[in-house]
């Protein structure tokens, strides 16, 4: 095997496993709060106590990933253009 086809297929092998991933698990944690929902601050006694909701997510804690967001707009176009 050449360079280029064994690159070619480890890239392929990890498109599969990402594509699998979101099939499975199409949510992540919101990459600004870490999964909690809330800005996390820390006290001047240096307790961690939780501040505003966070923008990003809006409280909720998680964020849609990219390749089910991609999957999702792929088979609305889909879906429209065979109307």
């Amino acid at each position: 095997m050449t360079l280029t086809s064994l690159a070619i297929a480890c890239l392929l092998i990890v498109t599969i496993c990402y594509w699998i991933l979101c099939a499975v698990s199409p949510f992540g944690d919101c990459r600004k709060c870490r999964g909690l929902g809330v800005k996390t601050r820390i006290t001047r006694s240096g307790k961690v106590k939780a501040g505003k909701t966070c923008r990003r997510c809006h409280g909720e804690g998680k964020r849609i990933r990219v390749g089910w967001w991609l999957s999702n707009r792929a088979s609305r176009i889909h879906r429209e253009g065979t109307r």
